[in-house]
């Protein structure tokens, strides 16, 4: 269940970050930013629940080596990646805006 909710709360996030990008392309930044949050929010449940496996591994416990396991960290990282390129894809938004208001 544990590998269930780090792929369904980082892929809502992936999502999040996505809607976010494109709110921003059409100037929208407050919901922009809204977004961001929220898929913040939803990352970091998906963040701590593979970091409770990470500790129960350390502490002696061995995490279920699958396919399903290898999928949640590849959306894991993925989404933080994807959080990454949002945040600088809503600057350049912002900074384009800005540039068009003058």
């Amino acid at each position: 269940m544990v590998i269930f909710e780090i792929i369904t709360s980082v892929g809502n996030a992936r999502s999040l970050y996505i809607e976010a990008i494109q709110e921003a392309k059409q100037g929208n930044f407050v919901r922009s930013e809204e977004l961001l949050k929220e898929g913040e929010e939803s990352f970091l449940k998906g963040h701590h629940a593979h970091g409770d496996l990470v500790q129960k591994e350390a502490a002696g416990e061995p995490a279920p080596t699958s396919l399903l396991l290898m999928h949640a960290e590849d959306q894991l990282m993925s989404a933080e990646g994807f959080r990454i390129l949002a945040e600088e894809f809503i600057d350049v938004y912002k900074r384009f805006e800005q540039t068009n208001e003058r």
